[in-house]
């Protein structure tokens, strides 16, 4: 089966299809509609083959429908009907879900992505549950106000590594599991890798939104 890999971040839409190695960016912010995506993916995929669709998304997904609008996109995400858009097969998955899922390796494994946001998902012996840790209040604000990408910016690789390591150390206190894994694009920024984890990488989204289709 043919599968293109949906990865939609704050900054950047990446797509990919299973059957070639290349993998394509699509600017995303504030701007960004379901509309808007389904209109560019189809223009930057039309020279692909590609039978179903897997799409990974920074928000709140039930039941296979999206249920609360993404923070840094722009409007419209809930209930979109992606298959009706695109005219295929679409899964649709938390973004840091697909990514956790592409990451697993075995056990109980506590997946944190380090990007424009703060994603999270757990995966309890093959189960994933995403989780919403990034708006949780931690000092003067929220999670991803210390580890998101504005925080970095704002606050310099050294203090964001701080916090990066503190939170780390409280979730794992919190959840348990026998690992964590770091992913996201600002994981490169991770000077020292902390105890119990492991860094990811974008790359692990797309194997997660193949894994998506396992048992079809």
């Amino acid at each position: 089966m043919k599968i293109l890999v949906i990865d939609i971040g704050g900054s950047n839409v990446k797509v990919r299809v299973n059957n070639g190695e290349e993998r394509r960016k699509i600017p995303s912010g504030n701007f960004m509609t379901p509309t808007h995506l389904v209109r560019e993916v189809m223009r930057e995929t039309s020279d692909w083959e590609y039978e179903v669709i897997s799409i990974g998304i920074p928000g709140v997904v039930k039941q296979g429908r999206i249920a609360t609008e993404p923070v840094n996109l722009g409007s419209g995400w809930r209930d979109f009907d992606f298959e009706s858009a695109f005219g295929k097969p679409v899964k649709i998955m938390n973004d840091a879900a697909m990514q956790a899922l592409g990451s697993y390796e075995g056990g109980v494994m506590l997946f944190l992505g380090l990007g424009t946001g703060l994603g999270s998902a757990l995966v309890s012996h093959g189960h994933v549950i995403p989780m919403e840790l990034a708006h949780l209040s931690y000092k003067k604000g929220v999670f991803e106000d210390y580890v998101g990408k504005r925080g970095f910016q704002k606050l310099g690789a050294s203090k964001w590594n701080k916090h990066v390591n503190y939170i780390v150390r409280r979730f794992d206190i919190a959840f348990n599991p026998d690992e964590i894994v770091l992913g996201g694009g600002n994981s490169k920024h991770i000077t020292k890798v902390p105890h119990k984890c492991r860094l990811g990488n974008n790359h692990m989204a797309y194997e997660g939104g193949l894994r998506m289709w396992d048992n079809n």
